[in-house]
């Protein structure tokens, strides 16, 4: 059996979209993934499905697995064959360990790479307002662990040079030893009217700062209740702190919203959320694919230029209808003779890219609606094409039925439970409490959470409900939850604007 390979993988300080493309496409393609408590954990949703996950977290009071312990196991999984991705929070050479690992693999004639990540001493300082370095008060900065056992006969650190560095001095992993290293620098001539922060879960929702001096820090810490992981800064940089805040300036910081669209979807809704602050965590309960019998949609495609009107009422439908005229070599000019209404401006967007004028679109984006604009331009007889998902209401066909329209009703796709989905990592963090709010776009992205969670529920009381419409909000209120937000416009800005509209009141 070939030796496997590892990737020594720098995932970044914590916000998911700080680790490098490279970090990413290693994750990707690994067959075991062997991760730590700082490394964000959506990370793994990254993962092959098939990929093994190995948890070798510490924290400063209990190690699931020793260093020497860790060493072994990225030994026998590279001797094994596979290709491993070692997940470190920050960089694995700025005090992360990752020199000793990559001595071991070595020993064991084991491939393996450094894959850099951004560190915690720069970025955490960055999303609290603070540079490390700015022209009026520094040119330099020196970065020291923090975890040197107080104790030590002969130290590592050089206190009274660092007591005397005009630059910004950064300590990692210093909490437990805060009231040492204070005392250190003071007592090695620092003044102690030095501005200093701790930065707690830097760059997460979670993200906390104190700020003090070096004289009051450890009773500011103590009062505050600030417990690691956090980051030190010590130099005059820390007075720019409320100049240049910005991460926790945003409307939605702090919250961590859950996306439960599928897969291919969910990054239109988590991108709009996290550009106002919120940390969206995907997970999506629905997979999008083609009926089981495609012969009736491939039917109705072959004839769509025999219809007076053909209503979209989801970009999904849309996909599918295209997919299934070009699979016929066909194209647009078969539909020539055809009137297009879409229910909501994305599927409209979506026709228009395809070269598909929209003749309705009306001003709400439900069923009821399109049969208000539409029930003077039907005329009894004309042939309806509504191509759409196989759990649709059936408002919309009895209502062009009831105006005298021939309507034939086809599937285009269904919706069905997501596969992919990591239930354990959910349940987790709902256990934690570390989910503010629920998202649901559809009424089955409700049903399909509940059968995910199923006698789980009771994790989710208090957790705040958003949907996108009444149809979702219903559903929801059906299966017993409390809905709190319901979008008056049935779109996902729509439903992004109420979000932030109920956090700001």
């Amino acid at each position: 059996m070939s030796k496997g390979k590892v990737y020594l993988i720098g995932a970044g300080p914590g916000d998911i979209k700080l680790i490098t493309v490279k970090g990413l496409e290693c994750i990707q393609k690994a067959d075991v993934i062997v991760y730590d408590r700082l490394a964000n954990p959506r990370l793994l949703s990254y993962r092959r499905a098939d990929a093994e996950l190995i948890y070798v977290g510490k924290s400063p009071d209990r190690h699931t697995l020793t260093q020497d312990e860790i060493n072994k196991v990225l030994v026998e999984e590279g001797l094994k064959g596979k290709v491993v991705a070692r997940l470190k929070g920050g960089d694995p050479y700025v005090f992360g360990r990752g020199g000793e690992e990559g001595e071991e693999l070595r020993k064991a004639g084991i491939e393996f790479e450094e894959v850099p990540g951004i560190t915690s001493a720069i970025s955490v300082p960055a999303y609290a307002g603070i540079p490390i370095t700015h022209r009026d008060f520094t040119a330099s900065f020196t970065v020291v662990t923090g975890h040197e056992e107080p104790g030590k006969e002969t130290s590592n650190i050089n206190w009274p040079r660092l007591a005397q560095d005009p630059g910004t001095l950064v300590f990692l992993m210093g909490v437990g030893n805060l009231p040492q290293i204070v005392e250190n620098l003071v007592v090695n001539g620092k003044d102690a009217q030095t501005p200093i922060a701790l930065i707690r879960w830097g760059t997460r929702p979670e993200q906390r700062v104190v700020t003090g001096t070096l004289e009051n820090i450890v009773d500011v810490v103590n009062k505050a209740g600030l417990k690691s992981p956090a980051i030190i800064i010590i130099g005059q940089v820390v007075t720019l702190r409320e100049t240049l805040r910005w991460f926790e300036d945003k409307p939605l910081f702090g919250k961590r919203v859950l996306v439960t669209r599928s897969r291919e979807q969910a990054s239109v809704l988590s991108e709009k959320l996290e550009a106002l602050g919120a940390e969206a965590w995907e997970y999506p309960t629905i997979k999008i694919q083609e009926p089981d019998d495609i012969a009736a949609l491939d039917t109705a495609v072959k004839e769509a230029g025999n219809y007076n009107w053909i209503i979209f009422t989801s970009v999904n439908g849309v996909k599918m209808f295209f997919q299934r005229l070009k699979a016929q070599k066909l194209d647009i000019r078969s539909l020539k003779d055809a009137k297009i209404c879409a229910i909501g401006p994305k599927t409209a967007e979506e026709l228009e890219e395809r070269g598909l004028l929209v003749d309705v679109m009306p001003e709400v984006f439900r069923a009821e609606a399109v049969i208000e604009a539409l029930k003077d331009r039907i005329q009894p007889g004309d042939k309806v094409l509504l191509p759409r998902a196989d759990l649709a209401r059936q408002v919309l066909v009895d209502s062009l039925i009831s105006l005298g329209a021939d309507v034939n009703e086809v599937i285009a796709y269904q919706t069905v439970l997501a596969d992919e989905t990591d239930t354990q990592l959910l349940l987790e963090k709902l256990q934690a409490g570390e989910i503010h709010v629920l998202t649901f776009t559809s009424s089955s992205t409700v049903t399909n959470f509940l059968k995910l969670i199923g006698e789980n529920r009771s994790l989710i009381e208090g957790i705040t409900v958003a949907c996108i419409g009444p149809i979702t909000a219903e559903t929801a209120e059906k299966n017993g939850l409390k809905v709190d937000i319901s979008a008056e416009e049935y779109t996902i800005d729509g439903l992004v604007s109420a979000i932030q509209t109920y956090f700001q009141k």
